[in-house]
């Protein structure tokens, strides 16, 4: 049984030993079905720093996370939606983490998010190694990067045939929506579909 989140994150800056998450948006799909989305906007870490430049590149204002539920409410709401899908108590009941760049940033903002809870159990919820769609598209389009602008998500969904509305992008959800697609085409021509 395959199992596997497609997650994104909107924060107060790059740093996740400094700043915090405020949106996080996910895709629950067990064995190739979705069966459950969210989409959880909550106030940063108290203890983090906000970076103006950061929430306008989510398009939002210190005034509007601060209307957002308590961090740690976020937090036990993001929680809420993985119980039906895991036993955590279970070694070999995980789910696979994935998105686009998570490896390198969104991984490590959901684990500090975790630790920031008092909850080392990171990993009774998820396989160690997240799946990449960056890295999946990177290898799918080895011979054609060199043609493209940058390797950005929107760029990259745009080169292979999928709409996007670019005044949506760096809204967690819609992301989500975005790397979904990316990920179903870049199997598809993988498989030489």
């Amino acid at each position: 049984m395959s199992k596997m989140l497609f997650f994104d994150l909107e924060t107060t800056g790059t740093n996740p030993a400094k700043h915090s998450i405020h949106q996080i948006s996910g895709k629950i799909i067990i064995n190739g079905k979705v069966e459950d989305e969210f989409d959880i906007h909550m106030q940063p870490n108290p203890l983090a720093q906000i970076e103006d430049e950061a929430l306008a590149v989510a398009g939002v204002t210190r005034e509007q996370i601060a209307t957002y539920v308590p961090f740690n409410a976020g937090y036990n709401m993001f929680v809420g939606h993985l119980q039906p899908w895991i036993d955590k108590y279970n070694k070999k009941d995980k789910m696979f983490l994935a998105g686009y760049n998570v490896a390198s940033f969104d991984t490590q903002f959901l684990r500090g998010m975790f630790l920031q809870n008092n909850d080392v159990y990171f990993g009774s919820w998820f396989w160690s190694v997240p799946i990449d769609v960056i890295i999946l598209a990177q290898n799918l389009l080895i011979e054609e990067r060199s043609k493209m602008e940058n390797f950005k998500q929107g760029t990259v969904a745009k080169y292979l045939g999928i709409d996007v509305d670019d005044t949506k992008l760096h809204d967690a959800l819609y992301d989500i929506e975005i790397c979904y697609k990316i990920y179903l085409e870049v199997i598809k021509r993988m498989k030489g579909e």
